[in-house]
């Protein structure tokens, strides 16, 4: 069948039922990069910062990202997709998309591809993996976190509508915790619910985006798996549980955000010279603010200054804040992966 897999491989190796993070220490004022799936059953994820992750978890393990080992076991995994199909498309440093409906071994099944994979890729890094087949990048994002860790999941062309529609609307891909809050208050709650919602009544309540959740609803997705993508940015951002009204503890996310940037800028090896913030208030009005430099950068100390300088810039108005992000553009090509 027509397939795409979605390859998620956490490449952190953690002492075997230990909670364990990747990121600076709670004295630091650090954030997690990322979470043993031991960590995780505290209520510990991603962005995270370090100290609230201790909190939780007082015995938390926290060790300092390797982004050198990293890249060299990531460089080893993508090796291994080239072996069956040169449509490979990186998405981070452990996860991909790979398009095998026609691969280099002629094998007639997405799923025996997705074992040899998974097989090749414990043999030579003795590391597991988790793959999702199916015929369209979400859906194959979807399948790919059903079983982890060391999952493979497939959804046939037949058994996506009735997959999409028990699926509840939080887990969808591309529908973050204030969305999936909204949709609660507009009555869905699964893609059933999502499903019965014309593509008018979406854009009204969610703009552009209503168009990809009406196309979701349908198990729809027509994005092509595009290798070599070149990246045109990257940045991070934060929806708050709760929104936030008081300036200092704004400043302090914002801080955590240019640390999630730093380090993914740091994953990529690239610095850029275009510094956005975005900024969405409680009434979901949101605005960007945006500076060029004339030098790239991917310091830490600069990206949250010159944040910290256009956050300052925006008149509040009282208002309380539901996310904020940051992002870099016209990204430096002598250090991109991708070029």
């Amino acid at each position: 069948m027509p397939s795409t897999h979605r390859w998620n491989r956490g490449i952190t190796l953690a002492t075997p039922g230990k909670p364990l993070v990747v990121g600076g220490s709670p004295n630091q004022r650090g954030v997690v990069a990322a979470a043993s799936y031991e960590a995780r059953k505290f209520g510990i994820y991603s962005a995270m910062p370090s100290v609230t992750a201790f909190a939780k978890c007082p015995g938390l393990i926290f060790v300092r990202p390797r982004f050198d080992v990293y890249r060299e076991i990531s460089t080893a995994i993508h090796a291994i997709f080239k072996r069956y199909s040169d449509l490979v498309e990186g998405v981070a440093l452990d996860e991909a998309y790979l398009d095998v409906t026609e691969n280099k071994q002629s094998i007639p099944y997405a799923s025996t591809i997705a074992r040899h994979i998974k097989t090749a890729i414990f043999q030579e890094t003795q590391l597991t993996a988790t793959a999702g087949v199916s015929i369209n990048k979400f859906l194959a994002k979807m399948a790919s976190g059903q079983n982890k860790p060391n999952g493979l999941t497939v959804i046939l062309p037949e058994q996506a509508i009735a997959f999409v529609e028990q699926l509840p609307i939080e887990k969808f891909h591309g529908i973050g915790e204030v969305t999936a809050a909204k949709m609660h208050s507009l009555g869905i709650h699964t893609g059933a619910d999502l499903k019965v919602r014309t593509l008018s009544e979406l854009t009204h309540h969610f703009g552009k985006a209503g168009q990809y959740y009406y196309k979701i609803a349908r198990a729809e997705d027509d994005r092509p798996v595009e290798a070599n993508r070149v990246r045109k940015s990257i940045g991070a951002e934060t929806s708050f549980a709760q929104d936030l009204s008081d300036i200092s503890q704004m400043l302090q996310e914002l801080e955590q955000i240019a640390q999630i940037v730093e380090q993914r800028l740091d994953q990529h090896e690239t610095r850029g010279r275009t510094l956005t913030l975005k900024v969405k208030f409680s009434d979901y009005h949101q605005l960007t603010r945006s500076k060029t430099m004339l030098a790239p950068i991917s310091e830490l100390s600069t990206i949250f200054e010159i944040a910290k300088a256009l956050f300052e810039s925006i008149d509040l108005e009282n208002r309380s804040i539901r996310l904020l992000g940051i992002s870099l553009s016209n990204l430096d090509c002598i250090f991109c992966k991708y070029c």
